[in-house]
């Protein structure tokens, strides 16, 4: 099954592109060739640009009081798993902690007058060559073990966000209740009464050849499937498609 999943605000929104930017530098940042390390170097520098444009910290930190408001009272209650229960809550309290003494996100990173000079490099097409920008060129040169560990220095002041990040989407992704539906000649609405959601997921079976298009507010979701011709341009479908949802 392929997941499919689309924020109903702009909150959610910029943690699932953080997500995102995360998980391809947690890739690029193993060892491996130098071209893959200046990648990784690339995403930390959208990452901050990512939680420059937005407060990210603040929203991360409020959702995780707000989670743990909402699980703490779960506590000896019957049905639910308690180790599991109080293991997120450590967690929850740990990274919150780690949070908050943290200062802004990142800020070591903009210290770095090497890596803020290397930042404007990278924002010219072709501009870390080394013509210029030798030092860097240097700096790939260097072993993969050097070059690894620079990479584990700079990702550091980033991890605390990123724990933030897993908590919160993970606790939002298990609120909600998986069920099945049908697109009726490729179409699907469903009312919601103006019920606020934050999250909606949708899952469709690979073989089916389609990816779905979606419009969602308080009031309605609108699902549309579509499938790619020869040259990748999407053609709706006009048969009946059977998915999952959830709405968390």
């Amino acid at each position: 099954m392929i997941l499919y999943e689309y924020p109903f605000n702009e909150r959610i929104r910029a943690y699932l592109r953080l997500e995102y930017l995360f998980d391809r530098l947690f890739y690029f940042a193993r060892p491996g060739d130098p071209k893959n390390h200046q990648i990784a170097v690339a995403t930390i520098f959208d990452i901050l640009d990512a939680i420059e444009r937005t407060d990210v910290k603040s929203a991360v930190l409020q959702d995780i009081e707000r989670q743990r408001l909402q699980l703490v009272p779960l506590r000896n209650h019957p049905g639910v798993a308690q180790d599991a229960l109080e293991a997120m809550l450590r967690d929850m309290e740990k990274t919150s902690n780690a949070l908050s003494t943290q200062g802004k996100t990142g800020q070591p990173l903009r210290e770095n007058e090497w890596l803020v000079s290397l930042r404007g490099r990278l924002a010219v097409p072709g501009g870390a060559t080394q013509i210029e920008m030798p030092s860097y060129y240097a700096w790939q040169r260097k072993p993969e073990e050097v070059r690894c560990a620079d990479l584990q220095a700079w990702i550091a002041p980033l991890l605390p966000l990123h724990e933030g990040l897993t908590i919160g989407l993970r606790l939002l992704r298990e609120s909600g209740r998986r069920a099945e539906a049908v697109a009726e000649q490729g179409a699907y609405q469903q009312m919601l009464g103006g019920k606020v959601h934050q999250l909606l997921r949708v899952w469709i079976d690979g073989e089916t050849g389609v990816f779905p298009e979606i419009s969602a507010n308080k009031y309605m979701i609108w699902i549309r499937f579509s499938t790619q011709d020869g040259e990748l341009k999407p053609q709706q479908v006009s048969r009946d498609v059977r998915f999952e949802m959830s709405l968390a």
